[in-house]
């Protein structure tokens, strides 16, 4: 059965928002792409700061309430919906509950084919990159680098600690095909 969904997961900074452009440039046809960052940039303020929706504290740590859950499960049917109407998809996520989070998206997805990928990169490289970025909170690249693979299984792991996007899109793209 072909392919019609690619879910990336790893931690802030792990490189997974060019390895999704890179696979746009590489997979036949036209895929698109959506992100967690993206989801966030659509609640309202109000939200983006608060126990009702979500909160990332001080160490990195981030917290999220009742209000974002509700919100992130209607955006999560919404993005099935668009798969089962012919529209593949490739999604940017961070697992922060790990095991729980992957179920999560494995009710919404179900009955669709889906290519679950681990994109890692080595703590001490991400939190470079989250400097580098300069618009994370310190240490959130870090307090995920593990956390979000726990429990979780994939099809295929990639790592960006010293591969280049490109070529994690190639290997992705390789098991589309």
């Amino acid at each position: 059965m072909t392919t019609q969904m690619i879910l990336l997961n790893g931690g802030s900074s792990s490189g997974k928002s060019g390895i999704v452009r890179c696979l746009q440039a590489v997979l036949p046809g036209p895929w698109l792409a959506f992100g967690c960052d993206s989801f966030v940039d659509t609640l309202p303020a109000k939200l983006r700061a608060s126990d009702e929706g979500m909160v990332c504290a001080s160490d990195g740590a981030v917290r999220v309430g009742p209000e974002f859950t509700a919100l992130e499960a209607a955006w999560r049917e919404g993005i099935a919906a668009m798969a089962r109407a012919g529209a593949k998809v490739i999604i940017d996520d961070v697992f922060l509950g790990g095991a729980a989070s992957q179920q999560r998206w494995q009710k919404a997805l179900g009955g669709l084919t889906v290519l679950w990928v681990g994109v890692r990169c080595e703590a001490t490289v991400a939190a470079g990159r989250e400097i580098a970025r300069g618009d994370r909170v310190p240490g959130m690249a870090t307090a995920q680098a593990e956390l979000v693979h726990q429990g979780v299984f994939y099809d295929l792991e990639v790592d960006t600690t010293r591969t280049e996007s490109l070529a994690c899109a190639r290997a992705i793209a390789a098991h589309i095909s």
